[in-house]
């Protein structure tokens, strides 16, 4: 069963993720840490769904990731193809992105978000040993990425290759949504988590504002910090974050929206950049710059717009990986006696009730996807 509060983050952080790239505010990374907030709540959906079926659960898991991706390689690798991109056998890594898919200039420009389904398909492979570590030794195994990361930002350690860098820089997000499932979170008292998370922020804005970026004090710059001020967010936002959020499907249309956004969420993330990268244009014919507030927002919404229309054409791939009868627009209530919207319902882990608890028989209905 569904918990609206999470479907509620999720969708913040898709929306966060559209305007941040649009608009390249670095402001917004501070505000909410979107990736990372999503890296947990992807990690609580995979530890959900190991406990549900055992190691099966990546299998499942990558059924559901990889069509809508195979949709997008199939009309953007041909366009780089007869634009300048050597064919070769790393083309196949469009199939299975394990490392970074190549691409040529315009290509990795407009589809430079890929790097985050690489690294989602890293922390899903690894997943049955990182739970069966995080069962015995929670706090070893959930401080290791960011040991990891320290040393390394710290020169500890020689220069790591960009998979372990990762690891460094986002597991930890992905083990607290472990912890998330299991119910630890919302166990700790105030007197732990209260310090804990303020010492982690007070770190990571440290190291933030001392080590500043090309960017100035934009996350995706700084990986240290960026890892110590989400891990802040990640333990307040999920360990004392309401057990859900039925007011969400107060307002129908509101709910409807949320819905399709946790749906679709994949589909978003990979075809929303391409369209920001298509608009940039209007910047120099219109002269919408950075700093005009109507140019941004006319932005904002014509790459939602078009979004919109991509995902109405190719989303419902979604829904055929995820077995589900393909739809338009998801989230239509079905008729019925005493009908409920299908997402309102209370959840049943650990999280909603401060324990670990059978979860439902069924595997979660969205892959949780974001960057930025």
């Amino acid at each position: 069963m569904r918990n609206r509060y999470l479907d509620l983050l999720r969708f913040l952080a898709i929306v966060r993720v559209v305007v941040y790239h649009v608009t390249g505010w670095a402001t917004l990374t501070l505000v909410f840490p979107a990736m990372s907030v999503m890296f947990a709540l992807a990690g609580s959906m995979m530890a959900a769904s190991l406990h549900r079926w055992g190691p099966g659960a990546v299998v499942r898991r990558l059924r559901r990731l990889l069509p809508s991706l195979w949709v997008l390689a199939a009309v953007f690798v041909p366009a780089m193809l007869l634009t300048g991109l050597p064919l070769s056998p790393k083309v196949l890594l469009w199939l299975f992105p394990i490392a970074d898919p190549p691409a040529n200039g315009w290509g990795a420009i407009a589809l430079s978000v890929i790097w985050y389904l690489r690294d989602y398909l890293w922390f899903v492979l690894a997943s049955p040993v990182a739970l069966w570590l995080f069962r015995r030794a929670p706090v070893p195994t959930l401080a290791a990425p960011y040991a990891l990361l320290a040393a390394a930002e710290l020169g500890l350690l020689p220069a790591l290759p960009v998979a372990l860098h990762q690891f460094g820089l986002y597991f930890g997000a992905w083990l607290l949504g472990f912890a998330h499932q299991a119910g630890m979170l919302r166990r700790l008292s105030n007197r732990v988590l209260v310090p804990v998370a303020l010492t982690l922020a007070a770190a990571g804005a440290a190291w933030i504002f001392t080590h500043p970026g090309p960017r100035g004090y934009d996350l995706n710059d700084n990986p240290l910090g960026n890892a110590l001020w989400s891990a802040a967010f990640i333990l307040v936002l999920l360990g004392r974050g309401p057990a859900s959020a039925s007011w969400v499907d107060r307002s129908a249309a509101f709910g409807r929206v949320v819905t399709v956004f946790n749906r679709r969420a994949l589909t978003v993330y990979l075809w929303h950049m391409p369209f920001v990268v298509a608009l940039t244009p209007l910047v120099d014919v219109v002269g919408w710059s950075h700093q005009d507030p109507l140019g941004l927002a006319i932005r904002v919404v014509l790459v939602f717009a078009l979004v919109a229309a991509v995902t109405a054409l190719v989303g419902w791939v979604e829904d055929v990986a995820a077995r589900r009868p393909p739809e338009l627009v998801p989230g239509r209530i079905r008729p019925g006696p005493g009908a409920v919207h299908p997402l309102a319902q209370r959840p049943v882990d650990g999280a909603a009730t401060g324990r670990a608890t059978v979860p439902a028989p069924r595997e979660p209905e969205t892959v949780e996807i974001s960057a930025g």
